[in-house]
Parts: structure tokens; C-alpha cells; sequence
């Protein structure tokens, strides 16, 4: 059991509000090393996740998710002044540039219709439902007698949003989620009281694989909605079919199965064809299978700063889910609605993902290589997104946390993000300090090569440095 849930890495609990070790507890097996009992960045963590001078009505502790918060402590060491002079590893973002070579050039200016200076429908526009429906049955529906239509599609203003939207139409649920997973899954999980969040700790000795037999289980001691992203954000793999399909089965009827394919595109199984893996592909009915898939404009377009994306589902989920954004978000912006319209043309995007694999595929192979001529053990390559879960265990002690290695590569002018921040904790019920995820961080070779380069100098140069201090005959 504790090999599964990861304790064996974590040895004690600290008092987030003070700093100070706290007795010995369940799974607290040990006392903390001065590396993190009393270094800046873990008491900055601290005292960011309890929150902090109080202000009328203020619970700060809302407002600084995983990025933002490494974001802001880039800040303080000069990110924000002279960000080309910075590797951000952080930023779960692709290259937006137009020179992928066989990638369709992104529009620089948009016409707008007077149409859209109106308020637009909270569901989204009819012709980009229309496209999204049929961009879907295209790729992975063909000659399947139940098609989705836009009624099947809600547009929203961005993955979050959809996130929350989702959220507010679930029902008294227990919603399984999964340890590790997207952090943006901690807010969506402790905004509502209408659920419950149940964590599922995944193994690390098999790559957070999720297995049909750990849905099972799940389903059977009562949960009713499971959330996860697929391709998985920050491992970097993905489910596929047949697995996918035995969950899918096993969820059918019995489970509302939430799948967040925002990385579907990176798909490097294949052979880098432009095949996207989907939970589409398995729905026998669209309008009885209880199965919600989000994706977007966001990643596999790269385009972030759009803010379009969409949610596929039943028409019941989606009726519901279009009409909240009336009070949660106000809708998504049309100009922009109509400008993706002609992106969603299947060939297009075959072609455009094709292109998109081959260029991710390369960048990653360069990250892997360098990383692990510096030492680091990479014992799952992986094989989607632009993640890579970095183990930090056998680098020298004082780098070997998530934390402490973020903080020395911000003296490098590079940006990663802790692994701490995966290990959902939704209303901060369980101490984050007995984190299995605590010796991980996420590598995002997202950005532009130069970029990518830059920051593997960088990383080099912290390791280096870390050996040979540890190498001193006057370390301690």
C-alpha cells in the first residue's frame, strides 16, 4: 500500500503557518532534513497555500494556482523585466509562432461581422458547434450509426471555464480524480459544494498508468464522475484504446466519465500520422453515454491567448452546461468564434497534427537526450503532450526536492514547475508535505527550440554546480 500511495518518499509533516516540524503522524515515519524544513521557497509555499494578512472577505489562498505562483516568484528574480533572457519551462504552452514547417499560418487580423458586436449565444455560435461536431465525427466516428450534431457541443472561453462549467451542473456526486493531474483541477473540485472529491494516488512504478481495474473499483465503492486529462497532463502519457475502451465500458451507465483531451493532438503512437487519440471514438450513443470531452483551441492549435474551446457530451449535459455560462462567464468571445470556424476543416487538421507531432516529437527526443546526459532517470519516455515528469531522486540533496531545485534554477534564468502542484489537494484537506509527488517537476518543452536549449543549459549548470558543491570536503 504505501509503495502505491508513495509515501516511502516523504518522511515527515511541517506546520505550514510556522515553518516547524511537526511530532511524528500517520505515514510520518522520520524527521525533516534542514534542506526543507527552513529553506525561502518551501516557507513561500507555505505561506502561500494557508493564505495570507487577512483583508475583508479575502481568502487569497484562491488566487495563485501552480503556474502563477511560479510565475511570480520568476518575478522577483527579474522574469517579468527581461523575459527573452528567461528558459520558461514552466508555462503549460506551445510555440504560437507560424514557422513549424506544414502548419497553416494563424490569421493576424480578423474581420468582424456586425453580428458579433451583439451579445453571443452562453452555448456558443451554431456554426462553430456545427464545425466541431463534424470535426469529431470526421476523426473518429466514421460509419458509426449515432453522429454528433451541435446540439452535442457547447463553445467555451477557454479550458478552465469549461472546467467550472462542468462543475457546477454535476449533481450530490462523489467525483473520483487522480494523483498526479492538471492543477486547475483543484479549483474547479473546491469551488462547489454540490460533489464531493474523492483522490485516487496512481503508482509511480508503472507510470500513473490508469487501469480499467482501478476505475472499477472506484465505481464500486460509490463514485459516480471521474475527471482526468488524457493525453495526461504532467506525466506526458496517454490511455489508448483498448484500454480506453474497457474503461469506457466499465463507465457506461454507471459513471459520468469527464476526459480532458487538450493534448490530444501531441499523440507520438502512431508514428506521427496527425491520428488523435479521443474518448469519441468509444461512445455508442452521443446522446446516452455519459461521457464529456474538452479540448480547444488552446494547445493543439496553439493558440492560448484565444480563450475558444468546446465541450462534446449529451445533449441533456450540454443544454446545462450552455445555459450556466450565463452566470459563470458571460459566454465566449464571437469574432474569435467565427475566425476558428474554417480551422475545423478535417483535412486541415490531419494535416495541421501531422505536422505538429513530427515537430513535438523532435524537440522532445532533444530534451530527453540532454536530460539525461546531465544524470537524470527518465524511465517513462513520454508519449503525448509536451510534459516531462522529471524525477529528481540521485541528483545531489539539497536539488533532489521539487522545490528547492525550482528555486535553483531561477538563479539560472529557468522557469519549471514543482511536482507538489500535481498532487491535488482540493480545500487543502490533506498535508502536502507527505507529497508523493514532492521529488518530481514538470518540464514543458512546449516552447521554440532556442528556448528549449537555453534552458537545458541552464538545468546543466545547476546540477554541475550542486555536484560539486556536495563534493566539498567542508560540506555538511
Amino acid at each position: 500500500m504505501s509503495n502505491i500511495l508513495g509515501f516511502g518518499n516523504r518522511k515527515f509533516s511541517i506546520n505550514r503557518n510556522t515553518g516547524v516540524p511537526r511530532p511524528a503522524r500517520r505515514f510520518s515515519s522520520g524527521e525533516p532534513g534542514l534542506n526543507e524544513a527552513s529553506s525561502k521557497v518551501h516557507r513561500q509555499f507555505r505561506a502561500a497555500h494557508e493564505g495570507h494578512l487577512p483583508h475583508a472577505g479575502l481568502d487569497a489562498t484562491r488566487a495563485s494556482t501552480g503556474v502563477v505562483w511560479c510565475t511570480e516568484r520568476a518575478a522577483e528574480h527579474g522574469f517579468l523585466e527581461e523575459p527573452d533572457k528567461w528558459a520558461n519551462l514552466g508555462q503549460g504552452a506551445p510555440e504560437v509562432e507560424d514557422d513549424i514547417e506544414g502548419c497553416f499560418p494563424r490569421p493576424k487580423t480578423i474581420d468582424i461581422s456586425l453580428s458579433s458586436r451583439e451579445y453571443g449565444p452562453t452555448a456558443g455560435i451554431k456554426p462553430l458547434r456545427e464545425a466541431v461536431a463534424n470535426l469529431y465525427n470526421e476523426m473518429h466516428r466514421k460509419d458509426k450509426p449515432s453522429q454528433y450534431t451541435w446540439e452535442n457541443v457547447a463553445i467555451v472561453p477557454g479550458g478552465r471555464a469549461g472546467l467550472i462549467r462542468i462543475a457546477a451542473v454535476l449533481n450530490n456526486a462523489y467525483v473520483g480524480f487522480f494523483i498526479p493531474d492538471y492543477t486547475a483541477y483543484n479549483e474547479m473540485l473546491s469551488l462547489f459544494k454540490n460533489f464531493a472529491a474523492i483522490p485516487v494516488p496512481l503508482s509511480e512504478e508503472d507510470g500513473y498508468h490508469i487501469h480499467p481495474d482501478k476505475i472499477a473499483e472506484e465505481i464500486a465503492r460509490g463514485t459516480s464522475v471521474i475527471i482526468t486529462s488524457n493525453p495526461r497532463n504532467p506525466t506526458g502519457l496517454v490511455v489508448a484504446n483498448p484500454e480506453l475502451a474497457e474503461i469506457q465500458d466499465i463507465c457506461r451507465e454507471r459513471a459520468t466519465l469527464v476526459s480532458d483531451e487538450f493534448y490530444s493532438g501531441y499523440n507520438y503512437t502512431s508514428n506521427c500520422d496527425g491520428t488523435s487519440i479521443s474518448a469519441a471514438e468509444n461512445v455508442i450513443d452521443v446522446d446516452e453515454d455519459d461521457v464529456l470531452i474538452i479540448d480547444g483551441l488552446t494547445k493543439r492549435f496553439r493558440l492560448p491567448g484565444w480563450r475558444v474551446a468546446w465541450i462534446l457530451g449529451p445533449k441533456e449535459f450540454i443544454k446545462a452546461i450552455g445555459s450556466c455560462g450565463s452566470y459563470l462567464d458571460g459566454g465566449t468571445n464571437v469574432p474569435f468564434q467565427e475566425a476558428a470556424i474554417p480551422m475545423l476543416e478535417p483535412s486541415l487538421v490531419k494535416k495541421e497534427m501531422q505536422a505538429l507531432q513530427h515537430h513535438f516529437k523532435e524537440k522532445r527526443d532533444y530534451v530527453i537526450g540532454r536530460l539525461r546526459g546531465m544524470g537524470f532517470t527518465i524511465r517513462h519516455v513520454p508519449d503525448s503532450t509536451f510534459y516531462i515528469w522529471l524525477n529528481l531522486e540521485g541528483l545531489p540533496h539539497p536539488i533532489a526536492d521539487g522545490l528547492n531545485f525550482f528555486q535553483a534554477c531561477l538563479d539560472e534564468k529557468v522557469i519549471v514547475v514543482p511536482g507538489i502542484f500535481f498532487d491535488l489537494n482540493p480545500a487543502r484537506r490533506r498535508d502536502l508535505f507527505d507529497s508523493p509527488c514532492h521529488h518530481f517537476v514538470r518540464f514543458s518543452y512546449g516552447p521554440k527550440m532556442d528556448v528549449l536549449k537555453m534552458g537545458c543549459d541552464g538545468i546543466e549548470r545547476v546540477v554541475n554546480k550542486f555536484k560539486k558543491l556536495v563534493s566539498h570536503p567542508n560540506f555538511a
